[in-house]
């Protein structure tokens, strides 16, 4: 596995983000398509809105699939890199650190942490502000 940094640590799982996505995206398309040619047949009418229904439903689904475990792992995430300001300083993170530089800290390693973390707090950098800033970056490779 080549090093992380900034350049390539977002991660993609191609059979989800693209084949996946592209293929429910597909069916939603397909079945507008039959919804709108079964207008005025009324046999096919019901199936085919039901049809739609399903897809925009999978859509939602595909969403909501990443979202709310990333919620979770944000969570998860702001409480270790609370727990590891407090044992670098004996203080929590500043409050006024949002959870994108929060998680944008994470890949700070400790001798860059407290002083960056810092900055961030009093220059309300951006997550890629703090991202670009990390001199050594120290890999997350649990994340996805």
């Amino acid at each position: 596995m080549k090093p992380q940094n900034y350049e390539n640590h977002a991660q993609y799982v191609p059979l989800f983000h693209f084949v996946l996505f592209g293929l429910i995206v597909a069916t939603l398309i397909g079945s507008c398509v039959n919804l709108y040619q079964s207008i005025g047949d009324h046999q096919r009418l019901y199936s085919a809105a039901l049809l739609v229904v399903i897809c925009v439903c999978m859509v939602f689904q595909f969403f909501f699939s990443r979202i709310f475990p990333m919620k979770v792992q944000d969570r998860a995430v702001r409480a270790e890199e609370n727990l590891r300001h407090f044992a670098l300083t004996g203080k929590l993170l500043d409050s006024r650190l949002t959870m994108g530089q929060t998680i944008a800290l994470r890949f700070a390693p400790d001798n860059e942490f407290v002083p960056l973390a810092a900055k961030a707090a009093e220059q309300n950098m951006s997550p890629d502000e703090i991202k670009k800033s990390i001199k050594n970056w120290r890999p997350d490779h649990h994340r996805a």
